[in-house]
């Protein structure tokens, strides 16, 4: 399955186009599903696993791959679908996201294919706010479920903890304007971050996707001084619609928005290149989640004198 990575590398070069790629696997039944391949390192056949006694029940044991100890997560459990019954027929997709690696084991590959975001659409109506789909597509008339793999993650790990309480206390009056702009397509990235801003005193608006985010701070804009409404945006970099880099480059290309600190925060943190925040115009990257080093950086651009005293 190796070659299914060829020209990975192809990645980089899609920054600011609005355009992502996606890995296209199924869990066993004629529903297919979908995971960006910026998260993906390697798909592999199912390695032998060792079974964990104490391991969360979704984990379906751990392997040694590549030197490295990783769990593997049976994805179809996860979501609450039929687990499957042969290991020796799945796969297991390496993933990087979060700052960790782990696997996820699915029941067959299919392949790699090139879109926009714009193609990339929000949950139907009446999705169930449990859910773990983050976004659909349609590929050869086939409706594609991209899986919230954040969330399937929160269940293995459990919530992230709270921002330090030294941190909290550094919260004071003044400065800039206590309110960022978040957008996330992931219903568990948006409460990490907001409950994050709210221990530190900042309010935060959501949006969904870049599109949202977008209408939001055009409408703020018409209202008035957009840097009197709101101190900065923490975006996402994957969302349909619009992603984070096009949300970055939409808001350095509009007069009223211009001035926005933008702050991208994102999953995907093993493949993310510096350079990448520069061409999309947005002044700083930070990956998920750590609630304090989240804390520090808005603290850090709202209020610059109170950090590191």
């Amino acid at each position: 399955m190796s070659d299914l990575m060829d020209g990975v590398n192809r990645r980089t070069q899609m920054v600011g186009q609005n355009r992502l790629e996606l890995l296209l696997f199924s869990l066993g039944t004629r529903q297919m599903f979908a995971i960006n391949v910026f998260k993906v390192r390697e798909v592999i056949a199912c390695p032998p696993l060792n079974r964990m006694p104490s391991a969360h029940s979704v984990v379906r044991g751990v392997a040694t791959l590549r030197g490295q100890t990783v769990s593997v997560v049976d994805l179809a459990h996860a979501i609450g679908m039929a687990a499957p019954e042969h290991e020796q027929k799945a796969f297991v997709i390496l993933t990087e996201f979060n700052r960790s690696v782990q696997g996820l084991l699915v029941a067959s590959v299919d392949r790699i294919i090139n879109l926009n975001w714009d193609q990339i659409r929000p949950p139907p109506r009446g999705t169930h706010k449990d859910s773990f789909l983050t976004a659909v597509t349609q590929v050869e008339d086939r409706l594609v479920e991209i899986i919230d793999v954040e969330k399937v993650l929160e269940m293995v790990t459990g919530p992230s903890r709270d921002v330090d309480e030294a941190l909290s206390r550094t919260i004071r009056e003044g400065g800039r304007v206590r309110r960022a702009l978040v957008a996330d397509d992931s219903s568990v990235a948006r409460k990490q971050i907001v409950r994050a801003l709210a221990q530190i005193g900042v309010e935060a608006i959501v949006a969904n996707d870049g599109q949202q985010a977008l209408d939001k701070l055009k409408d703020m804009a018409k209202e008035g001084p957009i840097d009197e409404q709101i101190g900065m945006v923490i975006s996402d970099i994957e969302m349909p619609v619009m992603d984070g880099y096009t949300l970055s480059s939409e808001i350095r290309q509009s007069p009223e928005l211009s001035g926005l600190y933008v702050l991208l925060h994102s999953s995907l943190s093993g493949t993310f290149n510096e350079a990448m925040v520069r061409q999309a115009g947005a002044n700083r990257f930070l990956p998920k989640f750590s609630p304090d080093e989240l804390a520090e950086a808005v603290l850090g651009h709202l209020q610059p004198e109170e950090v590191g005293e």
